[in-house]
């Protein structure tokens, strides 16, 4: 199996979704939803769309882990990369966000589930760098090349060149920092939007990193596994397409089947050869998701990928009906967690 391509994933099942007025000063791709529409249609279509993507994961042999989350104050709470992320050996890593409204996001019951169901060695927690204005935010700020080991970041408040480094420090990767910026010159908010590192493929935007040397270093790096680099353009980078994923999923019959993640928009927008590049390795699952992309970001934003060991399955006694991890983890019959604070 790639080490690059988690074959489970984190949902957040958000009841209560608007764009963040928080965050809209720096997220350029952040837009108002449309005129006259009420924050509880807006929340119903966002949840529509969530509900779409786990089924088309699952669809695809993706193991998917959703949890509900009925708490109104976190309007982006449906990005959950941003303060977790998890890694081959058995770390967790958990991350101080640049919006305050955001901090309560993280979720104990989150954690608790990893180190239930999966083989959990460390939980570091970088969150104590919020009070210094010191900020990372997971897997949006870097984009991981976890078969290289080398961290792509773009340097924004959100991603502090500091604690990349203490990261890599800790989590045994290069840091590889640059700057991008749109046509506007308005710095990228997260890495996240401007690239995805597949196993065999590589979508990135490299026009908008202005230094010349800085950019053929990243193309250099990301292309030395023998990688298809596919470049996208500012325009497709509006459209989301470089938001995406690549997930390991099982066929009916149990082989594994490479995916790459992303919305119906970013993949209308690639031409027909980036499209036939990307399915030289992996097969493209395109979920409409209009509502969430409002808050400025796309499918990659929505999925936090567990790198992470799964535990010998626990049989239930016959005529048991399991419907808890356990009593502090209860979940829904259909497999949806309880939303519990991050403490």
């Amino acid at each position: 199996m790639s080490a690059q391509a988690p074959s489970a994933v984190i949902l957040i099942r958000a009841t209560s979704f608007v764009p963040n007025p928080a965050t809209a000063a720096d997220n350029a791709f952040q837009a108002d939803a449309p005129a006259g529409q009420s924050d509880d249609t807006t929340s119903a279509h966002a949840l529509a769309e969530m509900d779409a993507l786990a089924a088309a994961l699952r669809g695809v042999g993706v193991r998917v882990h959703v949890f509900e989350d009925d708490d109104h104050t976190r309007p982006d709470s449906v990005f959950p990369n941003n303060w977790v992320s998890t890694h081959a050996g058995g770390t967790v890593a958990v991350y101080p966000m640049y919006a305050s409204n955001r901090r309560h996001e993280r979720r104990a019951d989150v954690l608790e589930m990893l180190k239930s169901e999966y083989r959990v060695q460390a939980i570091v927690d970088y969150s104590g760098l919020e009070p210094d204005g010191i900020f990372l935010e997971g897997t949006g700020a870097m984009v991981l090349d976890h078969v290289s080991r080398v961290a792509y970041t773009a340097r924004s408040h959100r991603a502090d060149i500091a604690v990349l480094e203490r990261f890599c420090t800790d989590f045994n990767y290069e840091p590889m920092a640059f700057d991008a910026f749109d046509a506007d010159g308005v710095p990228v908010y997260h890495t996240n939007v401007i690239a995805c590192i597949g196993t065999d493929v590589a979508m990135i935007a490299l026009g908008m990193i202005p230094d010349e040397a800085r950019r053929e270093q990243v193309r250099e790096r990301l292309a030395v596994t023998g990688r298809t680099i596919v470049e996208l353009t500012e325009e497709q980078i509006r459209e989301f397409a470089g938001n995406a994923v690549e997930l390991c999923g099982r066929t009916p019959e149990g082989r594994r089947r490479y995916v790459m993640a992303m919305s119906a928009r970013a993949k209308r927008s690639l031409r027909p050869e980036q499209v036939a590049a990307i399915e030289e390795s992996c097969e493209i699952v395109a979920v409409e998701i209009p509502t969430i992309e409002l808050a400025g970001g796309s499918v990659r934003c929505m999925i936090a990928g567990v790198h992470l060991d799964h535990r010998p399955e626990q049989l239930p006694e016959p005529g048991e009906n399991v419907v808890a991890i356990n009593e502090d983890n209860p979940v829904t019959p259909d497999g949806r967690y309880v939303a519990k604070d991050y403490a």
